[in-house]
């Protein structure tokens, strides 16, 4: 299970997420990016964040380590931000947090170099997901320590906000057109040979089982936690099977 924090110091907002993560300290002594479940599509983000992290790591890719974090909403009260005061006052209980990378750069495509494989792993993970959230405009990737790391994975799975839904969703093509990596000649195919094998039930029932009970409560249409979090894998399973043949806009 991911490992559990519990805040102790909220220090700043991050205004460059639209849905206002803010920079806390926690009782381990780290310093976490938050994400509240008060925020935006709530819970919803938070556990596309996890599945897609989780995941991530366990292909190989960066990502910044992830942990739950407990928020006493009393932290709110001396926020002279009003937005602030209100995110943190309607988000007390279990929210998510991820290592902050002090010192980490904004990728620039024009700055820095990418390798055709290591684009190509990343394209098909995006494509996996369906992140639309990782494009020239906006990369959502972090330089740090001279590597490559992924952030922001809360606008993936959008099957998850229409579950009747689901399939369907799923089976569409991935646009990369706009993606961030796009202009460095991904090797996508090499990509898939290797990962797509990984993404079993297994490996999926092991990332999903990092998902919060809480944020996975009174879903409609679903008898328990465990049922949700089966229906969270069943589309990465048969996606990764098929979605580098469903790549647009890649050469």
């Amino acid at each position: 299970m991911l490992k559990e924090v519990i805040a102790t110091r909220y220090i700043t907002p991050l205004r460059e997420g639209g849905s206002l993560p803010g920079l806390v300290e926690a009782d381990d002594f780290g310093t976490y990016v938050m994400k509240f479940t008060g925020a935006g599509q709530g819970r919803k983000t938070l556990v596309a964040e996890v599945v897609c992290g989780e995941l991530a790591r366990r292909l190989g890719l960066r990502v910044p380590r992830l942990v739950t974090v407990e928020l006493d909403p009393v932290l709110g009260l001396g926020e002279p931000d009003q937005e602030v005061q209100g995110l943190l006052k309607s988000s007390g209980g279990t929210n998510l947090g991820m290592d902050f990378l002090s010192g980490a750069l904004g990728f620039d495509p024009l700055a820095f170099e990418v390798s055709p494989e290591e684009a190509g792993r990343i394209v098909w993970f995006d494509a996996l997901v369906n992140n639309v959230d990782r494009s020239w405009r906006n990369p959502n990737l972090l330089m740090w320590q001279g590597e490559l790391w992924l952030i922001d994975h809360g606008a993936t799975m959008i099957w998850q906000h229409n579950w009747p839904r689901a399939q369907a969703s799923a089976a569409r093509p991935y646009d990369a057109l706009d993606h961030a990596l796009a202009s460095f000649a991904p090797d996508v195919r090499a990509a898939a040979a290797e990962l797509a094998p990984l993404v079993t039930d297994e490996l999926l029932a092991e990332v999903t089982a990092e998902i919060p009970d809480v944020w996975l409560a009174d879903e409609p249409g679903f008898e328990s936690a465990d049922a949700l979090r089966k229906a969270y894998a069943q589309p990465l399973v048969a996606r990764a099977a098929v979605i580098h043949e469903r790549i647009e806009g890649i050469k």
